[in-house]
């Protein structure tokens, strides 16, 4: 059975950075969806800071299975990010998804 992370479900929840490595590269990144894609769980993040094969910021769709030392960092991000597409993934099935940011209430 596909079970959610629960490292993972906290983390979008709570809006919290994540520190893994993956693929043997250290990364740090924001955590958005969490599902299953093609039979797989996965998540898809939006990588800030790290090493990557391509220009940082950048979305990355990880393999929850092949993350190692993921740690949740102390250090928030605001939500939802707006896509260059303007479409979400087809997810299979998706676990949670991080709330968009949150209007600042006027003081």
């Amino acid at each position: 059975m596909l079970q959610p992370d629960p490292r993972l479900w906290q983390a979008i929840e709570q809006k919290r950075m994540i520190r893994l490595v993956y693929h043997g590269k250290e990364r740090v990144v924001e955590p958005h969806d969490h599902g299953v894609l093609n039979g797989a769980v996965q998540l898809l993040g939006y990588q800030v800071a790290g090493f990557s094969s391509r220009p940082l910021p950048n979305w990355i769709l990880m393999k929850a299975d092949e993350m190692a030392d993921l740690k949740l960092s102390e250090k928030t991000f605001p939500g939802g990010r707006p896509r260059a597409s303007g479409k979400h993934l087809r997810w299979d099935i998706l676990f949670i998804r991080v709330q968009p940011p949150t209007e600042s209430s006027p003081g």
